[in-house]
C-alpha cells in the first residue's frame, strides 16, 4: 500500500479566533487530521468535528510551525503558497516579539528606565555588529542572530513612541510602507525606471516634490558618521546633476587634491604638535575626493575601509607569526625587516586564499 502524501493546513497565528475559514473548511471536509497545536486550538477544532488522528496525512499546525515543516520537508504539500505562508509566519513572530517587548517594558526594571536617547547608542552598536558579520561572508546563523538583535531596536523605540503619543509600531510600519510605495512608482504605478541611477534620481526628486523638502542638502543628520555624511552630501549634489560624467574625472580630482596636500606639507615645513590649518584643509579635500571616486565606481567607502583595516590587521598578525617562527620579535625589528615580514605575510595569506577558492 502506497502511503498517502502528507499535506499541511496552516491554522493562523495561534488561537481559535485566528483560524482562516479556508483552513477550517478543509479540515471539516476531511473530518480528521494530526492536530499539532495548543490545547485551546485543538479543543476548538475537535468541538467542530475535526478529530485528532496521530500520524494522519493531513497535518494542522499554526503558521510558524507549518512554515518550519515546509522548509524542512520540501516534498510536503501545503494549502498555501510558500510565499504566503512565509508572510503569515513572519507576521506571527513579529506579533509575538511586540508582546515580549511590551512585557519587558512593563516588568523589567532596566527596560522601564530607558528612553530613546539611551536606547539609540545600542541601536548604533547593533547595526555595526550586524555590519561586521555581513561583511565577513554570506549570511549564516550568526548573521540571523545579529539581525534579530537589531530588529528588537525599532520595536522598543516604537513602544516608547506609543507611550509619548507619537504613534506605535503599526504607524511605523504603515508609514514606511506608504513611503516605499510612493518612492517606487516604477514598481507600484505606471512610471518607468530601468536603471539603478534612474531609480535614485527619481527617489530624490520625489522627496523634494512630494515631501516638501527644501534645498539640495535637506535633512542630512548632523549625527551621521563623517564618511557617511560626506557620501550623502555627494549623492544629493549628484541628484541635481552636479557630478562627474565619468569616474576618470573624479580620479583626476584625487590626484590634484593629493598634489595640493603635498604642497601644503612642504610649505608647512617641520610639523608641530598638530598640522597647520592649510594641511588639515587639504587633507579633508583629499578624503572627500577619494570618497567621491569610490562612489562613482560603486564602492561603499565605509565597508571598503573596514575591510582594508581588517586585511592590514591580519597581515601584521601573520607577519608577527612568521617572525616568531624565525625566533624574532616583530615589534623590535627595524622598519625594513618588518616590511620584509609583512610582504611575506601578504604573500602567504594570498596563496592560502587562492587555495581555498580552488577547493
Amino acid at each position: 500500500m502506497v502511503p498517502q502524501a502528507r499535506r499541511v493546513v496552516p491554522l493562523g497565528g495561534g488561537g481559535p479566533t485566528g483560524v482562516p475559514v479556508v483552513a477550517l473548511e478543509e479540515l471539516l471536509a476531511a473530518g480528521s487530521a494530526e492536530i499539532q497545536a495548543g490545547a485551546e486550538l485543538r479543543a476548538f477544532l475537535e468541538a467542530r468535528g475535526v478529530r485528532h488522528q496521530p500520524g494522519a496525512a493531513l497535518i494542522a499546525l499554526e503558521d510558524l510551525a507549518a512554515w518550519r515543516l515546509v522548509r524542512a520537508e520540501p516534498g510536503v504539500a501545503c494549502a498555501l503558497a510558500p510565499e504566503q505562508l512565509a508572510t503569515r509566519a513572519a507576521a506571527a513572530t513579529l506579533s509575538s516579539l511586540w508582546e515580549i517587548t511590551v512585557r519587558l517594558r512593563r516588568d523589567c526594571p532596566w527596560d522601564r528606565e530607558q528612553t530613546p536617547a539611551t536606547i539609540v547608542p545600542h541601536t548604533i552598536e547593533e547595526a555595526y555588529e550586524l555590519a561586521d558579520v555581513a561583511l565577513a561572508g554570506p549570511p549564516d546563523a550568526k548573521f540571523v542572530d545579529e539581525l534579530g538583535d537589531l530588529l528588537f531596536q525599532p520595536f522598543i523605540l516604537s513602544l516608547m513612541a506609543w507611550e509619548s503619543g507619537a504613534g506605535d509600531l503599526s504607524d511605523v510600519a504603515e508609514g514606511i510602507a506608504e513611503k516605499l510605495i510612493r518612492r517606487h512608482p516604477h514598481v507600484f504605478a505606471e512610471a518607468s525606471a530601468t536603471t539603478s541611477e534612474a531609480v535614485l534620481q527619481r527617489w530624490e526628486g520625489i522627496k523634494r516634490e512630494q515631501e516638501g523638502r527644501e534645498g539640495i542638502f535637506h535633512d542630512i543628520p548632523s549625527a551621521l558618521p563623517t564618511m557617511l555624511a560626506a557620501l550623502k552630501v555627494q549623492k544629493r549634489a549628484s541628484a541635481i546633476g552636479f557630478d562627474w560624467v565619468e569616474w576618470s574625472g573624479a580620479e583626476q580630482a584625487v590626484r590634484a587634491e593629493l598634489a595640493e596636500l603635498v604642497e601644503a606639507l612642504e610649505l608647512d615645513g617641520a610639523p608641530g604638535p598638530e598640522a597647520a590649518p592649510a594641511v588639515r584643509a587639504e587633507a579633508g579635500d583629499l578624503l572627500f575626493a577619494a570618497i567621491n571616486l569610490l562612489r562613482l565606481v560603486k564602492v561603499d567607502p565605509e565597508t571598503a575601509l573596514r575591510a582594508a583595516a581588517a586585511r592590514f590587521r591580519r597581515r601584521v598578525e601573520e607577519a608577527e607569526g612568521i617572525a616568531l617562527e624565525a625566533g624574532r620579535d616583530f615589534s623590535t625589528l627595524p622598519a625594513d625587516e618588518q616590511e620584509r615580514y609583512y610582504r611575506a605575510a601578504k604573500e602567504r595569506l594570498s596563496n592560502e586564499a587562492q587555495e581555498e577558492g580552488a577547493r
